[in-house]
């Protein structure tokens, strides 16, 4: 069983709790789930969705590729 990874992130001035479920049995893909810590923060998640998963994805999940400069 692996570890569940905990971080405090801040999106759009909004704090939230990210868990990161690597390894979750049945899933190829790496699991999360956000936790809002507010009221407002729970507004803005529900009102933006699409862009708040995308953010995440970007920045907290999946590591940029990096380029090789010449």
């Amino acid at each position: 069983m692996t570890k569940v990874i905990r971080r405090r992130i801040k999106v759009s001035k909004f704090n939230f709790q990210l868990e990161i479920y690597p390894n979750l049995e049945g899933h190829k893909e790496i699991s999360w789930e956000v936790f809002p810590e507010t009221h407002s923060g729970s507004l803005y998640a529900f009102s933006n969705k699409e862009k708040l998963n995308k953010t995440i994805e970007d920045k907290h999940i999946y590591e940029p590729k990096k380029t090789k400069s010449s």
